[in-house]
């Protein structure tokens, strides 16, 4: 094992252990580095490595700490590296969407509150019978991350999050040339809220479910 991945071990089994909680402060670099018996540049590297993930929270003048560790925070790295996903992926990333964002929009049913359905038919009437493609698409991510996050799982809500990016340049490119693409969603979205208002989980799921399957199925037949 590579120094620098020991010294990574080693503050993480630290973590896992319970030895060094969240919003705890690391020891000073040379009594940490003594303690592993790690020398001082391979310690460094690994809070570098560590902060770069979002574990470590490096404060300069202050010292190192552990980070807060929550789930949205962590899968922050998930979303950076998703980011860097290949045309040739994008189904991939719908396909995974279209397991998750249905059952959440299930879970979301029975817990989102009048208020919340309120502000997402708000959102809907502001958007009018005819935006643009691009407001149409930013409306989407907000809508859809209202719903998931309304079904009160920190993680399913950051996982679904990180998964949005790779899929927005589809669905704008499916509002500029698929003729009733604009009008499609926004029924769809409109089905998705009535069967939330009705409690009704199963007809949530399905109308999610179709909802992610029409970008996916037009854009295999695209390529």
């Amino acid at each position: 094992m590579a120094v620098t991945d020991e010294a990574i071990e080693k503050i993480k089994d630290m973590i896992v252990s319970g030895a060094l909680r969240p919003g705890d402060r690391l020891p000073k670099e040379s009594e940490l580095a003594a303690d592993l018996g790690l020398s001082r540049n391979s310690l460094r590297e690994a809070v570098r490595a560590l902060s770069l993930i979002r574990i470590l929270d490096v404060r300069q003048g202050d010292g190192t700490y552990v980070t807060s560790l929550d789930p949205q925070l962590l899968l922050e790295a998930m979303s950076f590296v998703v980011d860097f996903h290949r045309d040739d992926t994008v189904l991939e990333f719908l396909a995974v969407r279209r397991i998750l964002e249905p059952a959440a929009t299930a879970m979301a049913a029975s817990r989102i509150s009048e208020q919340q359905l309120d502000a997402l038919s708000a959102q809907l009437d502001a958007l009018g019978a005819e935006p643009s493609v691009e407001e149409l698409v930013a409306c989407d991510l907000e809508f859809h991350r209202g719903i998931v996050q309304s079904a009160g799982n920190s993680v399913l809500c950051s996982l679904l999050d990180g998964l949005s990016g790779p899929t927005t340049r589809a669905r704008i490119w499916r509002g500029l040339t698929q003729e009733d693409a604009v009008s499609r969603t926004l029924r769809e979205h409109r089905a998705i809220l009535a069967a939330l208002r009705d409690r009704d989980a199963e007809a949530a799921r399905s109308w999610a479910t179709v909802h992610i399957a029409s970008v996916e199925q037009w854009l295999r037949s695209t390529l």
